[in-house]
Protein backbone atom coordinates (compact mmCIF):
# COMPACT_ATOMS: atom_id res chain seq x y z
CA UNK A 1 0.00 0.00 0.00
CA UNK A 2 3.05 2.48 0.97
CA UNK A 3 4.19 1.42 -2.48
CA UNK A 4 1.44 2.36 -4.32
CA UNK A 5 1.30 5.75 -2.48
CA UNK A 6 4.87 6.50 -3.28
CA UNK A 7 3.78 5.59 -7.12
CA UNK A 8 0.87 8.06 -7.36
CA UNK A 9 2.67 10.87 -4.88
CA UNK A 10 6.28 10.97 -6.35
CA UNK A 11 6.93 14.05 -8.15
CA UNK A 12 9.29 15.68 -10.62
CA UNK A 13 10.87 18.26 -8.59
CA UNK A 14 13.95 17.67 -9.91
CA UNK A 15 13.80 17.80 -13.60
CA UNK A 16 15.29 19.84 -15.66
CA UNK A 17 13.38 22.70 -17.81
CA UNK A 18 15.00 21.23 -21.11
CA UNK A 19 15.57 17.58 -22.25
CA UNK A 20 18.77 16.90 -23.82
CA UNK A 21 19.81 14.15 -26.47
CA UNK A 22 21.07 10.78 -25.25
CA UNK A 23 23.93 10.76 -27.46
CA UNK A 24 24.97 13.84 -26.42
CA UNK A 25 25.08 12.85 -23.08
CA UNK A 26 26.95 9.11 -23.72
CA UNK A 27 29.29 10.91 -25.33
CA UNK A 28 30.29 13.55 -22.27
CA UNK A 29 30.01 10.34 -20.55
CA UNK A 30 33.13 9.15 -22.83
CA UNK A 31 34.63 12.03 -22.34
CA UNK A 32 34.66 11.69 -18.29
CA UNK A 33 35.58 8.43 -18.17
CA UNK A 34 38.63 8.97 -20.66
CA UNK A 35 39.45 12.11 -18.32
CA UNK A 36 39.10 10.14 -14.93
CA UNK A 37 41.54 7.60 -16.59
CA UNK A 38 44.35 10.39 -17.54
CA UNK A 39 43.85 12.30 -14.77
CA UNK A 40 42.66 15.79 -16.90
CA UNK A 41 38.95 17.61 -16.18
CA UNK A 42 40.44 19.75 -19.29
CA UNK A 43 38.72 16.60 -21.19
CA UNK A 44 35.43 17.50 -20.27
CA UNK A 45 33.30 19.45 -21.40
CA UNK A 46 32.98 22.21 -18.74
CA UNK A 47 30.76 25.68 -18.20
CA UNK A 48 33.02 28.32 -16.59
CA UNK A 49 31.35 28.24 -13.62
CA UNK A 50 30.87 24.14 -13.16
CA UNK A 51 31.50 23.51 -9.57
CA UNK A 52 33.08 20.03 -8.19
CA UNK A 53 31.62 17.89 -4.98
CA UNK A 54 33.48 14.87 -3.62
CA UNK A 55 32.69 13.03 -0.61
CA UNK A 56 30.08 16.27 -0.02
CA UNK A 57 32.65 18.21 -0.01
CA UNK A 58 33.31 21.48 -2.70
CA UNK A 59 37.03 21.25 -4.03
CA UNK A 60 39.19 22.94 -6.63
CA UNK A 61 38.61 20.11 -9.65
CA UNK A 62 42.73 20.70 -9.86
CA UNK A 63 43.18 19.03 -6.49
CA UNK A 64 40.68 16.59 -6.59
CA UNK A 65 40.44 12.67 -7.18
CA UNK A 66 39.36 13.78 -11.06
CA UNK A 67 42.42 15.15 -11.29
CA UNK A 68 44.53 11.81 -10.45
CA UNK A 69 44.68 9.42 -13.16
CA UNK A 70 43.96 6.11 -12.32
CA UNK A 71 43.47 2.25 -14.01
CA UNK A 72 39.93 1.89 -14.73
CA UNK A 73 38.56 -1.72 -15.00
CA UNK A 74 34.89 -1.41 -15.63
CA UNK A 75 32.24 1.48 -16.02
CA UNK A 76 28.54 1.25 -16.15
CA UNK A 77 26.42 4.60 -17.20
CA UNK A 78 22.79 5.49 -16.59
CA UNK A 79 21.10 8.75 -19.10
CA UNK A 80 18.86 10.51 -17.54
CA UNK A 81 17.38 12.93 -20.85
CA UNK A 82 15.09 14.14 -18.73
CA UNK A 83 17.33 15.87 -16.42
CA UNK A 84 20.01 16.27 -18.58
CA UNK A 85 22.50 14.53 -16.40
CA UNK A 86 24.48 11.20 -16.18
CA UNK A 87 25.51 8.61 -13.40
CA UNK A 88 28.46 6.48 -13.91
CA UNK A 89 30.11 4.01 -11.80
CA UNK A 90 33.75 3.55 -12.05
CA UNK A 91 35.56 0.24 -10.67
CA UNK A 92 39.47 0.40 -10.71
CA UNK A 93 40.64 -2.72 -8.68
CA UNK A 94 43.65 -2.89 -10.66
CA UNK A 95 45.35 0.86 -9.74
CA UNK A 96 47.83 1.27 -7.31
CA UNK A 97 44.94 2.80 -4.77
CA UNK A 98 41.89 0.87 -5.87
CA UNK A 99 38.67 2.62 -5.85
CA UNK A 100 34.79 2.67 -6.74
CA UNK A 101 33.84 6.20 -7.92
CA UNK A 102 30.29 7.34 -8.30
CA UNK A 103 29.65 10.14 -10.26
CA UNK A 104 26.92 12.63 -11.78
CA UNK A 105 27.34 14.90 -14.22
CA UNK A 106 24.79 17.86 -14.45
CA UNK A 107 24.58 20.11 -18.23
CA UNK A 108 22.92 23.18 -19.27
CA UNK A 109 23.56 23.48 -22.83
CA UNK A 110 25.44 20.73 -23.46
CA UNK A 111 28.39 21.40 -20.98
CA UNK A 112 29.16 20.47 -17.50
CA UNK A 113 28.07 22.73 -14.85
CA UNK A 114 28.18 20.41 -11.64
CA UNK A 115 30.14 16.97 -10.71
CA UNK A 116 29.29 15.06 -7.88
CA UNK A 117 31.44 12.46 -6.94
CA UNK A 118 31.44 9.74 -4.06
CA UNK A 119 35.00 8.18 -3.73
CA UNK A 120 35.22 5.05 -1.87
CA UNK A 121 38.56 3.02 -1.17
CA UNK A 122 40.21 1.62 1.46
CA UNK A 123 38.90 0.92 4.87
CA UNK A 124 35.47 2.77 3.36
CA UNK A 125 32.53 0.39 4.40
CA UNK A 126 32.72 -2.84 3.52
CA UNK A 127 35.49 -2.13 0.55
CA UNK A 128 36.81 -4.76 -1.80
CA UNK A 129 37.38 -3.25 -4.47
CA UNK A 130 38.19 -7.24 -6.30
CA UNK A 131 35.53 -8.18 -5.66
CA UNK A 132 33.36 -5.63 -6.47
CA UNK A 133 35.04 -5.79 -9.91
CA UNK A 134 34.19 -9.28 -9.94
CA UNK A 135 30.13 -9.10 -9.34
CA UNK A 136 29.56 -6.25 -11.32
CA UNK A 137 30.80 -7.17 -14.45
CA UNK A 138 28.88 -10.80 -14.11
CA UNK A 139 25.71 -8.57 -14.08
CA UNK A 140 23.51 -7.95 -16.78
CA UNK A 141 21.99 -4.43 -17.17
CA UNK A 142 20.80 -4.91 -20.65
CA UNK A 143 18.84 -2.51 -22.71
CA UNK A 144 14.86 -2.84 -21.45
CA UNK A 145 12.19 -3.37 -24.52
CA UNK A 146 10.41 -0.18 -24.63
CA UNK A 147 6.95 -2.50 -24.19
CA UNK A 148 8.27 -3.77 -20.39
CA UNK A 149 10.11 -0.31 -19.33
CA UNK A 150 8.82 1.40 -16.49
CA UNK A 151 7.94 5.03 -16.18
CA UNK A 152 10.20 7.26 -13.96
CA UNK A 153 8.21 7.33 -11.11
CA UNK A 154 8.26 4.21 -10.51
CA UNK A 155 11.70 3.46 -11.50
CA UNK A 156 11.97 6.38 -8.68
CA UNK A 157 9.92 5.02 -5.85
CA UNK A 158 11.32 1.50 -5.94
CA UNK A 159 14.74 3.21 -5.00
CA UNK A 160 12.58 5.53 -2.13
CA UNK A 161 11.08 2.83 -0.86
CA UNK A 162 14.24 0.58 -0.37
CA UNK A 163 15.79 3.61 1.19
CA UNK A 164 12.83 4.14 3.24
CA UNK A 165 12.30 0.55 4.25
CA UNK A 166 15.72 1.05 6.08
CA UNK A 167 14.22 3.39 8.84
CA UNK A 168 10.52 1.58 8.57
CA UNK A 169 9.81 -2.00 8.29
CA UNK A 170 6.03 -1.31 7.48
CA UNK A 171 7.13 0.22 4.01
CA UNK A 172 7.65 -3.03 1.64
CA UNK A 173 10.43 -2.56 -0.67
CA UNK A 174 9.50 -4.05 -4.44
CA UNK A 175 12.31 -6.67 -4.60
CA UNK A 176 12.47 -8.58 -7.35
CA UNK A 177 12.83 -12.87 -7.03
CA UNK A 178 16.10 -12.75 -7.93
CA UNK A 179 17.67 -9.69 -6.17
CA UNK A 180 21.20 -8.81 -5.34
CA UNK A 181 23.03 -6.25 -3.20
CA UNK A 182 26.40 -5.42 -3.99
CA UNK A 183 27.81 -3.96 -0.51
CA UNK A 184 30.75 -2.18 -0.97
CA UNK A 185 32.57 -5.72 -2.02
CA UNK A 186 30.15 -7.82 -0.40
CA UNK A 187 27.74 -9.54 -3.01
CA UNK A 188 24.43 -11.06 -1.08
CA UNK A 189 23.30 -13.14 -4.43
CA UNK A 190 26.59 -15.09 -3.84
CA UNK A 191 25.37 -18.44 -2.35
CA UNK A 192 21.21 -17.67 -3.29
CA UNK A 193 21.54 -16.46 -7.00
CA UNK A 194 17.43 -16.91 -7.74
CA UNK A 195 16.38 -16.05 -4.51
CA UNK A 196 15.50 -12.12 -3.23
CA UNK A 197 18.75 -11.55 -0.84
CA UNK A 198 18.40 -8.01 -1.01
CA UNK A 199 16.03 -7.41 2.01
CA UNK A 200 17.38 -4.80 4.51
CA UNK A 201 16.44 -5.19 8.52
CA UNK A 202 15.65 -1.55 9.85
CA UNK A 203 18.25 0.32 11.63
CA UNK A 204 17.48 1.82 14.99
CA UNK A 205 15.76 4.97 15.28
CA UNK A 206 15.31 7.82 14.30
CA UNK A 207 16.83 6.90 11.19
CA UNK A 208 15.98 8.59 8.17
CA UNK A 209 18.03 9.04 4.47
CA UNK A 210 18.14 12.77 3.61
CA UNK A 211 19.75 14.67 0.82
CA UNK A 212 18.90 12.65 -1.73
CA UNK A 213 19.76 13.41 -5.55
CA UNK A 214 18.67 11.30 -8.46
CA UNK A 215 19.76 10.35 -12.01
CA UNK A 216 17.01 7.86 -13.79
CA UNK A 217 17.67 6.03 -17.39
CA UNK A 218 14.47 4.52 -18.51
CA UNK A 219 16.17 2.17 -21.17
CA UNK A 220 18.35 0.39 -18.37
CA UNK A 221 15.62 0.47 -15.74
CA UNK A 222 18.48 2.42 -13.50
CA UNK A 223 18.35 5.09 -11.12
CA UNK A 224 21.31 6.25 -8.44
CA UNK A 225 20.30 7.71 -5.47
CA UNK A 226 23.28 9.69 -3.83
CA UNK A 227 22.69 10.60 -0.39
CA UNK A 228 23.69 11.34 4.01
CA UNK A 229 23.51 7.70 5.37
CA UNK A 230 23.15 8.01 9.06
CA UNK A 231 23.98 5.93 11.87
CA UNK A 232 26.20 3.69 9.91
CA UNK A 233 29.30 5.82 10.82
CA UNK A 234 29.77 6.26 14.44
CA UNK A 235 31.54 9.72 13.67
CA UNK A 236 28.84 11.00 11.60
CA UNK A 237 25.49 10.08 13.39
CA UNK A 238 24.08 12.49 10.79
CA UNK A 239 24.99 11.24 7.97
CA UNK A 240 28.08 10.19 5.66
CA UNK A 241 28.14 10.22 1.87
CA UNK A 242 26.65 6.84 0.24
CA UNK A 243 25.47 6.40 -3.59
CA UNK A 244 23.01 3.52 -4.19
CA UNK A 245 22.66 2.07 -8.22
CA UNK A 246 19.92 0.69 -8.73
CA UNK A 247 18.43 -1.53 -11.25
CA UNK A 248 14.57 -1.79 -11.66
CA UNK A 249 12.68 -5.17 -14.01
CA UNK A 250 8.68 -4.65 -14.46
CA UNK A 251 8.22 -2.61 -11.34
CA UNK A 252 11.03 -4.90 -9.10
CA UNK A 253 14.60 -4.68 -7.63
CA UNK A 254 16.88 -6.52 -9.58
CA UNK A 255 20.29 -5.40 -8.41
CA UNK A 256 21.78 -3.00 -5.85
CA UNK A 257 25.02 -1.03 -5.46
CA UNK A 258 25.86 0.65 -2.36
CA UNK A 259 29.11 2.75 -2.01
CA UNK A 260 29.31 4.33 1.37
CA UNK A 261 32.35 6.73 2.67
CA UNK A 262 33.75 6.57 6.15
CA UNK A 263 35.70 9.03 8.10
CA UNK A 264 37.51 6.38 10.28
CA UNK A 265 38.00 2.84 8.76
CA UNK A 266 34.94 0.45 8.43
CA UNK A 267 32.88 3.38 9.72
CA UNK A 268 34.17 2.56 13.10
CA UNK A 269 32.52 -0.63 12.96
Amino acid sequence: MIYTILLASVGFASRASAECSRTMLQDATASYIKAQGAGNPALLPLAANASYLENDVHLDIKKSTLSKAITIDFDRSLYDTTLCATFTELSAATDKNPSVINTRLLFTSDKITSIESVVADTGDWVFNATSQLSWTKKEKWNTIPVAKRDLRAVIQAAGDAYLDSWGDGTIKAPYGTPCARLEGGAYTGEKNPTTNSCFMPEFPKPFKVTNRRYIIDEELGGVDVMHDFPFIDKTKPDGTPASNFIRVEEGRIRYIHEVTVCSTKNCGR
